[in-house]
C-alpha cells in the first residue's frame, strides 16, 4: 500500500484556515470545555474510552448569531474519503446495528461525522459540519485532494446530508460563511429518507437497549425490578435540561459524595425538582413523580461510595452513553415502550401479566389511531395505557395533521400546546409503567398532563385528572390494547369508555375470542348503544416472542345503537405484507416482504370506504355481512365457502365412483379365478 500522506494534506488544508485568519485548533488543543468534555465523553473510533481528536476544530458564527462547530478529519491515501451504505448515507453502523469502526476509523468523512455525533450527544449544538479531507501524490508526485463535506444535525436524526461539492476550506472564511450557511439551510430531505433514517435509529435503540439492561442486570446487584425503571426515568429527565432555564444534569455533576445534601442521589432529585417546576406540571402530579423516583434514589445502597464511584453514578452514566443521542435527536417513537418491552422480561409478573404487559407494536398503534379517525380536533383516550405508546401515535397523528392544516406559525403553536396538554388522556394503574408513560409523554413533548396512576374502571369518573378537573373529557376517540386477562379478555374496558363518550369513533386491538364467545354478555351490552363497524383478524404472530393469541381489531361508531341490518366489514388481515422473526441476534426481526405499508393503507381505507378500495386484497380476504346485535358471540365472520357443487364436481364424482366400481369387479373376478386354481 502507498505511503500516507497525511501530514501533507494537514499542511495544505490546515494553511488555507490560517490564511483565512481563523481561530482554528489543532488535536491537542481545546476549543471550549463543551465541546472537549464531549469529545472525551464519547466512545473512541475503536470503540473504546478516551479521547476523540479530531485533526482541527473550529466554532464558528453566522450573521444569525448561530453557533456552528466545524470538526475535521485528515486522511492520506487515495479513495478514503468516505465509505457509503447502499443507500447513499454514510455507513458508521454494521447491519447487526452496531457501530462500523473499520470505516470510522479508515474514512475521513465517517470519522468527522462519527465526532459530530459525539456533540450532538454530550452538547447543546444541534447543528454540526463535518468535514473530511483526503488525497494522494500522482504521477508527478503532485498532491491531488478531495474535500466532503457534511451535515449533521438533530432535523437529520444525527446520520449526516451532503452539502456540495467544494475544492478548497474558503467557505468557511468569514466572506462566504453566511452563504454557505444559507446553503446548508436549504438541504432537505424527502418524508421517505427521514422514515428509513428513522427507522434505522431506531433499530439502534433496540440494540443499545439490549445491551444496557444486560448490562445493569448482570453487572449491577441489589437493584429491583422497579428500581430499574425509575433509575433509568430519572436519569433522562434530569438530563432533558430546558435552554436558559435548566442545565442539563453532566456525568461529572455527580460526585460521588457521602456528604448530607451533596449525595449522587440528592444531586439527582434537584435536577428533576428544578425541570418539573420549569414545565409547569400540577402540583399533585409533580409530587407523586418525585415521590416515586426518591423512594430509588434516596437508598443508601445505591449512593454508597465504592472506589470512589456510587452505585447510581455508574448506572447513571451507562444510561446516558448508551441512550441519549437518542431521546436528544427528537425521535418521535415510543422511545420508553421500546425499553419496557426489553425489561418487562425481568418484572416479576405472573404469566397472564406478562400477557397484559405485552408492548403494541408502533405500527399498530399508528393504525389503531388512523382506524378511530384520530385529527388535530380529536380528544384521545386509552383506558390501559401502558407505556403510552398509543398515546404518542395518536399525539403524532394529530400533529401531523395541525401541521399540514394550519398555515399561520402563531396559531400552530397554540394548537401543538393545546394537543399535548388538553387533548390526550391515559390510565395506567401499575406504577412502574405508569413512570414510564409519564417519561415517554415528557421526551415526546411534554403532553403527560393528563397520564393518571388510577384504575379505569373503579376510580375513572370521566374527568381531567390534572388542570380543570372539574371538566369532563370531551373524548371522542378511544384506543386500546387491554390487558386480556380482565373479564371478557378486556371488553369491559371498551363498555365502560364507550359509555362515557359521545359520539366518535373507537379501535381496539383485542384477543380474538372475545368476539366469539369469551365476551357474550358485555358485546350485547356494547351493541345496545354503540355500532361494530369492522372485524380485522390479525397475523397470529402478531406479538411474536411475546404472546402467540389470535388477535382481533374491533372498530366502533360511539353511541350509536347497531342496527340488525348493518353490514359489518370483516377482513382477514393475516397477511399484512410483513414477515416476523424472533431470533435474538438479528438485527431486525420485522421485515417488508410484500408491501406491508401498503397494506396497511389499503385496510384504512377498506375500513372506511369499503370495497371499492379493494386493490392488493383478495375478494377472499374481506366479506361484508351482518350480525346478530343480541348474540355478541359472532363478530369473527369469515367468507363462506361455497358447497354446491358444480357441473364438473358432478362429473369427477361420477367418474371416480365408476372407476372405484370397475377397479372393484376386477379385483373380485381375480380373486375367484386364484382360489378355483389352488
Amino acid at each position: 500500500m502507498a505511503k500516507s500522506i497525511e501530514p501533507n494534506i494537514a499542511d495544505l488544508a490546515n494553511g488555507w484556515l490560517k490564511s483565512y485568519n481563523l481561530d482554528y485548533k489543532l488535536e491537542q488543543e481545546s476549543l471550549n470545555t463543551e465541546t472537549d468534555k464531549a469529545l472525551s465523553d464519547y466512545f473512541t473510533k475503536n470503540g473504546g474510552s478516551g479521547a476523540n481528536r479530531p485533526d482541527a476544530k473550529l466554532l464558528l458564527k453566522d450573521k444569525n448569531l448561530d453557533h456552528f462547530p466545524i470538526l475535521i478529519e485528515y486522511k492520506g491515501y487515495k479513495d478514503k474519503l468516505v465509505k457509503l451504505d447502499a443507500s447513499g448515507k454514510v455507513e458508521n453502523r454494521t447491519a447487526k446495528n452496531e457501530s462500523h469502526f473499520k470505516n470510522i476509523n479508515s474514512f475521513a468523512i465517517n470519522g468527522a461525522v462519527h465526532y459530530a455525533n459525539a456533540l450532538l450527544h454530550h452538547t447543546s449544538y444541534t447543528d454540526i459540519i463535518a468535514i473530511g479531507m483526503t488525497g494522494h501524490k500522482d504521477e508527478s508526485n503532485n498532491i491531488q485532494h478531495e474535500i466532503g463535506v457534511y451535515y449533521v444535525s438533530k432535523s437529520n436524526f444525527g446520520i449526516g446530508q451532503k452539502v456540495g461539492e467544494f475544492t478548497d476550506f474558503s467557505f468557511l472564511s468569514e466572506k462566504h460563511f453566511d452563504a454557505f450557511v444559507e446553503q446548508v439551510r436549504t438541504l432537505s430531505l424527502s418524508q421517505a429518507e427521514l422514515d428509513k433514517i428513522k427507522e434505522q435509529r431506531e433499530k439502534e435503540i433496540d440494540t443499545s437497549l439490549v445491551r444496557l439492561n444486560n448490562d445493569i442486570y448482570q453487572n449491577e446487584k441489589g437493584l429491583g425490578e422497579n428500581d430499574r425503571v425509575y433509575l433509568v426515568a430519572a436519569s433522562i429527565i434530569s438530563t432533558l435540561g430546558i435552554p436558559g432555564k435548566v442545565s442539563p444534569l453532566e456525568k461529572s455533576d455527580l460526585k460521588s459524595s457521602t456528604e448530607k445534601g451533596s449525595t449522587d442521589g440528592e444531586i439527582i432529585v434537584r435536577k428533576i425538582e428544578a425541570f418539573l417546576g420549569e414545565k409547569e406540571l400540577p402540583e399533585q402530579k409533580k409530587e407523586l413523580i418525585l415521590t416515586t423516583l426518591k423512594n430509588t434514589l434516596s437508598t443508601d445502597n445505591i449512593n454508597k461510595v465504592k472506589n470512589g464511584e456510587s452505585q447510581l453514578k455508574r448506572v447513571f452514566t451507562k444510561i446516558v452513553d448508551d441512550l441519549g443521542i437518542y431521546y436528544k435527536i427528537g425521535l418521535t417513537t415510543d422511545f420508553t415502550g421500546k425499553l419496557f418491552n426489553e425489561m418487562y422480561g425481568w418484572l416479576g409478573f405472573s404469566q397472564d401479566k406478562l400477557n397484559d404487559v405485552v408492548l403494541t407494536p408502533s405500527y399498530i398503534a399508528t393504525l389503531l389511531a388512523k382506524l378511530a379517525r384520530v385529527n388535530k380536533d380529536s380528544y384521545v383516550w386509552d383506558f390501559a395505557t401502558g407505556s403510552a405508546g398509543l398515546l404518542v401515535a395518536a399525539m403524532n397523528e394529530m400533529l401531523i395533521d395541525a401541521k399540514n392544516t394550519i398555515t399561520s406559525p402563531e396559531e400552530l403553536a397554540k394548537k401543538e400546546a393545546e394537543i399535548k396538554a388538553e387533548q390526550l388522556l391515559g390510565l395506567e394503574i401499575l406504577s412502574s409503567v405508569y413512570m414510564l408513560a409519564i417519561l415517554n409523554m415528557i421526551l415526546m413533548g411534554d403532553g403527560s398532563s393528563n397520564i393518571l396512576n388510577k384504575d379505569s374502571l373503579q376510580d375513572f369518573d370521566g374527568k381531567y385528572g390534572f388542570g380543570e378537573t372539574d371538566k369532563n373529557f370531551p373524548a371522542d376517540a378511544f384506543i386500546l390494547n387491554p390487558p386480556y386477562s380482565a373479564q371478557g379478555n378486556g371488553m369491559e374496558f371498551v363498555e365502560k369508555a364507550l359509555g362515557m363518550m359521545n359520539k366518535g369513533y373507537a379501535a381496539i386491538i383485542i384477543q380474538g375470542s372475545s368476539g366469539s364467545g369469551k365476551a357474550e354478555a358485555i358485546n350485547q351490552k356494547i351493541l345496545k348503544k354503540h355500532t361494530l363497524l369492522a372485524s380485522i383478524k390479525m397475523p397470529i404472530d402478531l406479538f411474536i416472542g411475546k404472546s402467540s393469541v389470535q388477535t382481533h381489531i374491533y372498530v366502533f361508531k360511539v353511541n350509536e345503537p347497531h342496527h340488525q341490518d348493518e353490514m359489518v366489514k370483516f377482513i382477514d388481515f393475516s397477511n399484512d405484507g410483513y414477515t416476523r422473526t424472533n431470533r435474538k441476534k438479528s438485527s431486525n426481526n420485522l421485515k417488508d416482504t410484500d408491501r406491508a405499508k401498503e397494506r396497511y393503507e389499503e385496510l384504512i381505507s377498506l375500513v372506511r370506504f369499503g370495497k371499492s378500495k379493494l386493490t392488493i386484497f383478495t375478494e377472499n380476504e374481506y366479506y361484508e355481512n351482518t350480525i346478530d346485535p343480541k348474540n355478541g358471540a359472532d363478530w369473527n365472520q369469515s367468507i363462506p365457502v361455497d358447497t354446491k357443487p358444480t357441473l364438473q364436481d358432478f362429473k369427477k364424482t361420477v367418474g371416480d365412483y365408476l372407476a372405484w366400481e370397475v377397479s372393484n369387479l376386477l379385483k373380485q373376478q381375480m380373486g375367484e379365478g386364484n382360489h378355483s386354481g389352488k
